[in-house]
């Protein structure tokens, strides 16, 4: 059994990731902390979280990492690049889910998070976590950087087109819709029922911190600067984001050709679906899963390719992905504790 820290259990993804922990045959809890609710056992925070119920939450000591293998750090941005560094000269491999690692360029970190970037020997050595397109570097790692949700959805429906070359890299227009939870758990004016409820809202707009990212990725799969215009918005549902993407063509291509694209591009990948013409994916369909469903049409007229792509932002988007690098990392079959389905209705 490998032994796993979850730092940060007690938030939405911490708490996604518990669930999924929960049925990992390979793997076992022995540690949880929680700033706010250290001193409580996790079925006291999240009664449905049975399997893992008397872990008692701990506040964030350097003990806590002692008896792991492996941390899962599910902190908000400026939290993990001391932990990290601590657990990684403890012989600890770290998946980091929060931003501190994801982004390349210290000063593009600065700029976007207004803090202090973590240092550069980290940045150099971490592995962007989309586990799709860097597998065989995640193999190998101690230090995984796991995406952002908007960026994992995005990025698996444009991966093809721009390994090949046929996107325009200042064409792209992203526009996504995500439920509250991404917003975590804290309480804050947007996410209340009243304000979110029969209302959907855009917010960051081009001004996300998700979007340098996404360039970052977009471009080394390009081999060229990308840039996009990235607009977000908030839906009144709990999880899920739904990204329809819009990007002019290099050159001609018929319809077909692109989707026999992905299909060769996503061939015996588990969780990435290309879906049958005209059936354009729904959150529904990922809800609870670790599935990304994609689809794509060409519009003759304009000579646009649109894309649409689905995940669950705590599952695909968070948490499953970082079981998902983990697997990977150790060896275990790629699919364990992520077979299951979405729930629908």
């Amino acid at each position: 059994m490998l032994a796993a820290a979850v730092v940060g259990a007690t938030g939405y993804t911490g708490a996604e990731l518990m669930r999924i922990l929960s049925r990992h045959p390979y793997v076992k809890v022995v540690g949880l902390t929680s700033r706010k609710f250290a001193g409580q056992t996790l079925s006291q925070v999240y009664p449905f979280l049975l399997e893992h119920g008397e872990l008692l939450c701990e506040e964030l000591e350097p003990h806590v990492l002692e008896k792991a293998e492996v941390a899962f750090l599910a902190l908000p941005h400026g939290h993990g690049a001391e932990l990290a560094d601590l657990a990684l000269k403890k012989g600890v491999r770290v998946i980091d889910l929060g931003p501190d690692f994801r982004l390349k360029d210290p000063k593009t970190y600065q700029e976007w998070y207004k803090l202090n970037p973590p240092p550069l020997s980290l940045l150099q050595e971490a592995v962007y976590g989309l586990t799709e397109i860097y597998r065989g570097k995640i193999k190998d790692a101690r230090l995984v950087a796991n995406p952002g949700c908007y960026p994992t959805g995005v990025i698996l429906a444009l991966a093809p087109l721009l390994k090949r070359g046929l996107l325009h890299p200042q064409s792209i227009v992203i526009d996504s819709k995500s439920g509250v939870s991404g917003a975590g758990r804290e309480p804050q004016l947007a996410t209340l029922f009243v304000e979110c409820q029969e209302n959907i809202s855009p917010y960051k707009v081009a001004r996300h911190r998700h979007l340098p990212e996404m360039e970052q990725e977009m471009s080394r799969l390009a081999g060229c600067p990308v840039q996009v215009t990235f607009t977000p918005h908030l839906v009144p549902m709990i999880r899920g984001i739904l990204s329809t993407i819009y990007g002019n063509l290099t050159q001609p291509a018929t319809e077909e050709e692109l989707r026999q694209l992905y299909r060769e591009f996503y061939e015996g990948e588990p969780f990435v679906r290309l879906l049958p013409p005209g059936v354009w994916p729904h959150t529904r369909w990922v809800y609870g899963s670790n599935y990304c469903l994609l689809n794509l049409t060409l519009d003759e007229r304009t000579g646009r390719v649109v894309v649409v792509s689905a995940i669950d932002n705590l599952t695909k988007g968070a948490a499953g992905q970082a079981v998902q690098n983990l697997n990977v990392m150790c060896g275990f079959p790629e699919e364990t504790a992520l077979k299951e389905l979405g729930l629908c209705p």
